[in-house]
């Protein structure tokens, strides 16, 4: 027996998230532009496939992590801490019930893959570069799952563009307020037009550019949008009464500006056939 409902379609009692597969079809789109941008730079397309099963689960893992360890104050309030994650292991697997933290899943994602890249020989800097807009093209699309969840709105607002949200998915102290700021929408269009920047910029200083250039890009763009947002978010997880994400992105857009200005100015720095990322300088990690 098929039944739909508004956050799922349920096929002989075994309930389909839609925001799951919004999840899965951002990562298909990503994966895609992933692989044309390998076929474009001359990589070998075979090692992208061999290396995403690492990458997928090491960002699962990471993003759970992250939000056991990041928990927002709605679920804090209902008990749902790190504490109870850490002693409830079957809860803390259960991925099924939401709880996935995007900078959890760059950085699993990242580590796994570095790990791997490694592990074959790959230099690793020319595939970085190759997640650089498929990784914003993903969480665009994904974003959207927060949509369907009615989830990551930010204030009350009485702009045009308000989103409605429903009196059970409202937060405490707000059941008074229907409709907030969209900030799933607003940082979704951040990425989507950071993915068609990053590829412009690939392509129109291909000569200037340092392989991972474009990836230190990305991690100047996507902080930033998301240190902004979380000013307008109502359930920003903290730590020790700190922004957790905000402090964590202001941290990362820094750390990669400063990585990225010292890289093309200091004595010298030279254009991408000269990168120190070349094959030779690396080495055989196999």
């Amino acid at each position: 027996m098929i039944e739909f409902s508004s956050k799922y379609i349920s096929l002989f009692d075994f309930k389909i998230y839609y925001y799951g597969l919004i999840l899965a079809f951002g990562a298909l789109a990503g994966i895609l532009l992933a692989a044309r941008q390998a076929r474009r730079k001359g990589l070998d397309e075979s090692f992208l496939y061999d290396a995403l099963p690492w990458v997928i689960f090491g960002g699962i893992v990471g993003a759970r992590l992250w939000h056991i360890f990041t928990p927002p104050p709605s679920m804090v309030a209902q008990g749902i801490t790190t504490e109870f994650y850490l002693t409830h292991p079957l809860d803390a697997l259960n991925i099924r019930a939401g709880g996935l933290g995007i900078p959890g899943a760059v950085i699993g994602g990242f580590l796994l893959f570095y790990w791997y890249a490694r592990r074959k020989g790959e230099v690793i800097a020319p595939w970085l570069d190759v997640f650089a807009p498929a990784i914003p093209l993903g969480q665009a699309i994904g974003r959207w799952g927060n949509f369907v969840n009615q989830e990551l709105y930010g204030a009350p607002t009485d702009l045009p563009w308000g989103i409605f949200i429903s009196p059970e998915n409202r937060l405490a102290g707000f059941q008074d307020q229907a409709y907030y700021h969209p900030i799933f929408l607003y940082e979704a269009l951040w990425n989507l037009a950071s993915v068609f920047v990053l590829l412009w910029i690939g392509r129109r200083f291909a000569k200037s550019l340092k392989d991972g250039d474009l990836f230190l890009m990305y991690l100047v763009s996507y902080p930033l949008i998301r240190f902004l947002l979380d000013f307008l978010r109502l359930d920003a997880s903290e730590l020790g009464g700190v922004n957790a994400n905000q402090t964590f992105m202001l941290v990362v857009m820094a750390a990669a500006g400063i990585l990225l200005w010292v890289r093309h100015h200091r004595p010298g720095a030279k254009g991408a056939a000269d990168s120190e990322w070349t094959n030779e300088e690396q080495g055989d990690h196999g």
